[in-house]
């Protein structure tokens, strides 16, 4: 398992940057490789991507939501992967977005990719276009979704 860690402080208050994260749909939009998400129900998304030439295609579960706080997610098949996305109120205009995932990667040429940092820049740079996607935006989110997803509980 490999894990990535990166943040970014976009100048639009918490609740923009929340919704807008919540507007999966809109993720081919700032997320290179991306080529579709179907938000299939309240937890449930379905992602068609491209990467290095590989499509694939997975679902993945929404484990835990709360408005202005975090998204937490994993996948249910296909590739191996988890994470959450937090977001922090550093002022009244001003949220720094956090991501934490863990991914397996899958063959010679995702370790290969991995090893040399591949996904760190990726996630860094889907980071930065989000940034300009809702800053370019006034702030002004294409929609949101405030529900709560608890997490599941522990053993």
């Amino acid at each position: 398992m490999s894990t990535v860690e990166q943040s970014i402080d976009v100048e639009v208050p918490v609740s923009a940057a929340y919704n807008q994260w919540t507007q999966f749909e809109t993720f081919p939009q700032f997320m290179e490789g991306v080529e579709r998400i179907d938000q299939v129900s309240d937890t449930m998304t379905h992602w068609v991507t491209e990467i290095a030439g590989q499509k694939r295609e997975f679902d993945a579960e929404i484990t835990e939501q709360h408005p202005d706080e975090r998204v937490a997610w994993k996948s249910v098949d296909g590739t191996t992967q988890a994470g959450v996305v937090t977001f922090h109120r550093l002022d009244p205009n001003t949220t720094r977005i956090m991501v934490q995932m863990d991914y397996s990667p899958d063959g010679f040429v995702e370790q290969v990719g991995d090893k040399l940092g591949f996904v760190e820049r990726r996630v860094k740079g889907d980071l930065e276009r989000f940034k300009r996607f809702i800053e370019s935006r006034g702030g002004n989110e294409t929609g949101a979704w405030r529900g709560n997803v608890d997490a599941p509980p522990t053993a």
